[in-house]
């Protein structure tokens, strides 16, 4: 197919509702924009052991996979065990931007996912918030491991005062997003999901104005002014918040609303 498009997708908020749940709206507008013959493929924050299921569920086989906001680029191989390897991983020691947070937020749970996907964490985590693999420890446990992501939650704060903390902090030579609830995400300098989509599109040969990306969450802003600047489509669903909005080229419903199935349907015609 010679004009196909990358259509790379969020997980959490755009495929998924925040029970879990996959509508088969979406399921079948996905398999349909596939079928199409569209590389369709997920661009999230979770793990690699969060995300591999969510494939399964959709019936996807990706070529390439953005997990952990573009630190870890999975690519497609029958022979693997789960059917995919590593394709490309970043690392960066967070031992000092641990010891910032925590000056600001004594009281905040964190947690550092390494290369393999394992988590160590101090504090609580709800359940299904980190990967299968997780291994509670020390504070000082969690210092000097070679770090695809950190995670750092602080219930107490309300959205707003969390973000105003964060910004007090003045966080160096590290990428960070903050989620719907007081939830921080920090990645390798550099690194989100733009520079994993951008080495999947490379790969496979797409011109970057025929990139199609969809997501709710400050983690996607990134994702946005990339795809945007090529000329693609950036949709941000119906609840995102506004200046995640503002990075978007359309706008869809909310995921309650099947909002992803709509402008698939709008935007990829057969």
């Amino acid at each position: 197919m010679t004009d196909r498009w990358l259509v790379a997708l969020d997980v959490d908020g755009t495929v998924l509702h925040e029970d879990g749940t996959i509508t088969d709206a979406v399921s079948a507008e996905i398999s349909r924009v596939r079928d199409l013959g569209h590389e369709v493929m997920l661009a999230t924050g979770r793990s690699v052991s969060m995300t591999l299921p969510v494939l399964d569920r959709l019936g996807l086989a990706s070529q390439y996979v953005v997990c952990a906001n573009g630190a870890i680029v999975l690519r497609r191989d029958p022979d693997a065990p789960l059917g995919y390897v590593r394709d490309h991983v970043e690392t960066f020691d967070a031992t000092e931007v641990l010891t910032t947070i925590r000056g600001h937020l004594g009281d905040a749970s964190f947690a550092v996912e390494d290369a393999d996907g394992v988590f160590r964490y101090t504090g609580f985590f709800p359940d299904g918030a980190l990967a299968v693999a997780k291994n509670q420890v020390e504070f000082d446990e969690l210092l000097g491991v070679a770090a695809t992501r950190v995670v750092v939650i602080s219930p107490e704060h309300a959205t707003e005062d969390f973000l105003a903390v964060v910004e007090r902090m003045g966080l160096h030579k590290v990428s960070y997003n903050v989620g719907w609830t007081a939830w921080l995400d920090i990645a390798p300098d550099g690194v989100n999901k733009a520079t994993g989509l951008e080495r999947a599109r490379a790969a496979l040969g797409i011109p970057a104005s025929r990139v199609f990306v969809a997501g709710d969450g400050r983690n996607d802003i990134d994702m946005f002014e990339w795809t945007a600047a090529a000329g693609g489509v950036a949709v941000a669903m119906g609840q995102a918040p506004d200046e995640v909005l503002a990075a978007a080229t359309d706008r869809t419903g909310t995921d309650i609303d099947d909002g992803l199935a709509d402008a698939l349907s709008r935007h990829f015609q057969g």
